[in-house]
């Protein structure tokens, strides 16, 4: 909290041309009748000498030292790529003529029956569902998402639920979770759409593996569809090879292509429904738009992974990280370890990074929060994603070259020695609660746009609280601490690939209390409760 509440302080001593875009007169100009007058962002001085185009807007550009993680940019684009849509945009084609030529082409990169570019990796696992459903057939496209009559259920592993779930939800489906062979011959029947499977250890090697799967599903004419966001374009595909029917990359991971592009790989039959249930045709699909330059970009960025020198790359990230630990071995205390990834996906070495507590009293979200509030700023571990949830107190950070630029990985090292060899003094220390808040109180949520009616059971005990937060979506356990008359409460929901991660901070003052909470990525609301004494 010491440092949220120091970054707000540091936000609110800005004068509010610097949150302007450049050279924009101020409002009280205005008002005395002077004109106001709008600097274009290709007029602005950091543009025109070669600096940050976003620092006009207010907004911080990073390092990513995360690596291909959306929230804060994910890949570095290849050359070649920017090139491909800088030509594509320069004339117009038939977008269907367009898709079938790169249908054939994807096919012979990547040895399978079929390919489409999409607007990224979920709205590719989205019209897949949806192509799985239609069949391609347009009278059954316009009835999406009421799906009366048609196959409205998608079985899904227990390892496999994740918050991409509601790429296949939009579609109106109903997610069948199982967790072994039995619960999957008892799901599998004439409301059966798909599996849906996630790539990785489990879905090779599992109880309840995509060959075991395939062995069941294929016979009764079931497709099987795998998310491979984050993995790259290996021949033949090895996901086809063990009976998956469709398969998902993302554009803005690995394969270095347009962030707001992905593929679509596979069954021929299925992959051109899949098409016909994306824009530019009307109906459910209408808004999953892929414009020309973004498939010229995807199909390069296919292209490219073939040619590429992945020995290389991965030499490259490998000493940058080795040049990050060498320096930061210097302090006493700390350790470092390259970890290298197991299996398919993310394939990128990670440096983690650990201390002595005893002889560096930070915590790892106080080091990721030192770093991302400095100049540069520097995203390590989970930071950007708005709340870590829960905060990593841990001494560790980690550490992803992927995504550096040769040179930030020195600014990196020379940054986190500095936070870690001269720590800032953080004030650590329990005050006694002021009020005992066990018990029910109820709770109110104003959102963005809406006032809502919420639950809160509380048990203390000293300083420390535990419970109960009810909402609409569920009830989720809930903890915090109540610091003199300071409250604190964390509730997390995960269960069925949910991602709701909340942090309630306020005032307590006898039987009310309010304040704000953070919704992680989704922003944040204002709460108050009220305890309830019937």
């Amino acid at each position: 909290m010491i440092f949220r509440r120091r970054v707000l302080k540091m936000l609110s001593g800005l004068p509010l041309g610097s949150l302007m875009i450049g050279g924009m007169t101020s409002a009280v100009n205005a008002k005395e009748g002077k004109s106001a007058k709008l600097v274009s962002l290709s007029e602005n001085a950091h543009y025109k000498q070669g600096k940050s185009i976003y620092m006009p807007l207010g907004v911080r550009p990073l390092i990513n030292a995360r690596g291909t993680v959306t929230i804060v940019g994910a890949t570095r684009m290849l050359p070649e790529v920017q090139q491909a849509m800088d030509k594509a945009v320069r004339e117009y084609v038939q977008l269907d003529e367009l898709m079938e030529g790169v249908g054939q082409r994807l096919a012979t990169l990547t040895g399978t029956e079929w390919g489409i570019v999409t607007s990224g990796a979920s709205a590719a696992l989205t019209v897949a569902t949806a192509g799985c459903v239609s069949g391609g057939n347009p009278d059954k496209l316009w009835q999406i998402p009421n799906l009366v009559g048609m196959k409205d259920e998608v079985i899904i592993p227990s390892y496999s639920r994740t918050a991409y779930d509601a790429a296949a939800k939009a579609v109106g489906m109903r997610m069948v979770e199982v967790s072994n062979v039995e619960e999957l011959k008892a799901a599998l029947g004439p409301r059966t759409a798909l599996v849906m499977v996630l790539a990785g250890s489990r879905s090779e090697n599992g109880p309840l593996s995509l060959k075991e799967i395939a062995s069941l599903a294929r016979p009764q004419g079931v497709p099987i569809l795998v998310d491979a966001a984050a993995e790259g374009l290996e021949v033949p595909n090895p996901h086809i090879a063990q009976g998956a029917d469709l398969v998902v990359y993302s554009g803005g991971k690995y394969l270095r292509g347009p962030q707001c592009a992905g593929l679509l790989l596979g069954r021929k039959d299925l992959v051109q429904a899949s098409w016909i249930a994306s824009a530019p045709h009307h109906g459910f699909g209408r808004g999953f738009k892929v414009g020309r330059e973004e498939i010229m970009g995807m199909l390069t960025a296919a292209e490219m992974w073939m040619k590429r020198d992945h020995d290389k790359e991965w030499r490259t990230w490998t000493s940058w990280a080795n040049h990050i630990a060498n320096r930061l071995e210097k302090i006493s205390g700390v350790e470092t370890e390259i970890l290298i990834p197991q299996g398919r996906s993310n394939r990128a070495p990670t440096l983690q990074v650990q201390w002595d507590m005893e002889k560096i009293s930070l915590s790892g979200y106080e080091v990721e929060q030192l770093l991302w509030d400095g100049a540069p700023r520097i995203a390590v571990s989970g930071m950007g994603s708005f709340l870590p949830f829960p905060p990593n107190t841990q001494p560790t950070i980690s550490i992803n070259p992927s995504q550096l630029e040769a040179g930030e990985e020195k600014i990196i090292a020379e940054r986190v020695f500095e936070v870690l060899s001269q720590p800032p003094a953080v004030e650590k220390r329990d005050v006694p609660a002021a009020y005992d808040i066990s018990g029910q109180w109820d709770l109110e949520m104003k959102f963005a746009a809406s006032t809502e009616q919420q639950s809160l059971l509380l048990e203390q005990e000293g300083n420390k609280l535990r419970g109960i937060h009810r909402a609409s979506f569920g009830p989720r356990d809930l903890q915090g601490t109540l610091q003199g008359s300071n409250v604190l409460l964390r509730s997390s929901y995960k269960g069925q690939g949910v991602r709701l991660n909340f942090e309630f901070t306020g005032k307590v003052n006898g039987d009310r209390m309010e304040g704000k909470v953070s919704l992680s990525e989704y922003g944040m609301a204002a709460w108050k409760a009220k305890r309830r004494t019937h």
